[in-house]
C-alpha cells in the first residue's frame, strides 16, 4: 500500500487550516494531554487539589441559601430550596467555567500556538473537558442531597439531566470558540467575559422561581426570549431532573417549544463559533 493510500494519511492543507472540531476528534490523544496539563497546572502546590470542586460550590450554596433562602425568605416559598438552588448552580457554574476558561485558552497556550501546528480548537475543547471533570463531583453531591430530600430517579429525569449537560456544553463551547478567538486580538474580551459571568446566575431561574419572571414580564416576546435562553432551559431541566421529585411538584421542566428553540440556538452558536474560530485562527501565531 502506498503512503498516499494509507487511511491514516493526513491530507495536506494550507497552514493553520484544518477540519475544525472534527480534527479534535481525530487528535483526541492531544486533547487528553491538554486536559491533564491544565489540571496539573491548576492544582500545582494545592493541598486540597480536586477537592476544591466540592469546596467552592459548597461555599457558594451556603452564601446564597442564607442570604436568599433564610434572610429573604425564599426557602419558605420554594420547597426544598437547597436542592432547587444547587441544581441551578451546578448548571450555571459549569457554563461559567467553560466560557471563562475557554476565552483564555488560546492566549494561555501561546507557546504551543507559536511553535507547533495542532488543531487550535483543542484549547477551548480542553477547557470544556476540564469543566466536565469538575462537574462530576458536583453532580454526585447533588444526587446525594436530592436522595436525602426524598427524590427518586426516573427515566425522564435522567434524560433531563443529560439534556441539561448537553445544552450547557454546546452553548458554552460555541461561545468559547468565538470569545477565545476574539481574545487573541482584543485582550479586553476576557475582562468583559468575567464581568458578564459575575451576573449570569441572575439571568436564569437559579435563585428565584420561574413564576416570578412570568408575572414580571407577562406574555410577550421578552418572556419567550427568556424561556428560550439555553441556560434557562438547562436550569429548568436540572430542576426537572433533581428537584421536582423531591419537592413533589410537577411541570418544572421547559415546554417542547422552548426546548426546541434553545436547541436551535445552541446549534447556531456552535456553527457561528466554529466559523469565527476557523476564520481567525490562521492569524493567531502572528498576534501571539
Amino acid at each position: 500500500m502506498s503512503v498516499l493510500s494509507r487511511p491514516d494519511f493526513d491530507v495536506l492543507r494550507p497552514p493553520g487550516r484544518g477540519a475544525g472540531l472534527l480534527d479534535v476528534v481525530r487528535r483526541r490523544d492531544l486533547a487528553v494531554l491538554l486536559v491533564r496539563k491544565e489540571l496539573r497546572v491548576r492544582y500545582r502546590g494545592s493541598v486540597l487539589g480536586l477537592a476544591w470542586s466540592y469546596v467552592k460550590p459548597a461555599v457558594q450554596l451556603a452564601v446564597y441559601y442564607f442570604g436568599l433562602g433564610v434572610v429573604l425568605g425564599q426557602g419558605s416559598r420554594v420547597p426544598h430550596y437547597a436542592v432547587y438552588l444547587f441544581a441551578g448552580l451546578v448548571a450555571v457554574n459549569a457554563f461559567s467555567e467553560v466560557v471563562g476558561n475557554a476565552t483564555r485558552s488560546v492566549v494561555a497556550n501561546a507557546d504551543l500556538v507559536r511553535k507547533v501546528y495542532l488543531p487550535r480548537e483543542l484549547f477551548p475543547v480542553s477547557s470544556l473537558c476540564v469543566a466536565g471533570v469538575h462537574l462530576l463531583p458536583q453532580l454526585l453531591v447533588l444526587t446525594a442531597g436530592a436522595l436525602v430530600a426524598g427524590w427518586r430517579p426516573d427515566a425522564a429525569g435522567v434524560l433531563s439531566a443529560v439534556g441539561a449537560v448537553l445544552l450547557v456544553a454546546g452553548f458554552g463551547l460555541g461561545l468559547g470558540l468565538v470569545l477565545s478567538a476574539l481574545n487573541v486580538f482584543f485582550r479586553d474580551v476576557e475582562n468583559l467575559v468575567d464581568l458578564v459571568l459575575s451576573v449570569v446566575v441572575w439571568t436564569s431561574p437559579v435563585l428565584y422561581a420561574t413564576e416570578r419572571v412570568v408575572r414580571l414580564l407577562g406574555e410577550g416576546p421578552l418572556l419567550s426570549a427568556y424561556l428560550s435562553n439555553p441556560l434557562t432551559v438547562a436550569v429548568q431541566l436540572m430542576h426537572r431532573a433533581f428537584w421536582e421529585g423531591a419537592a413533589g411538584v410537577r411541570g418544572t421542566g421547559p415546554d417542547a417549544a422552548h426546548l426546541a428553540a434553545a436547541t436551535v440556538v445552541v446549534v447556531a452558536v456552535l456553527c457561528v463559533g466554529q466559523w469565527t474560530f476557523a476564520r481567525l485562527s490562521p492569524r493567531f501565531g502572528e498576534q501571539l
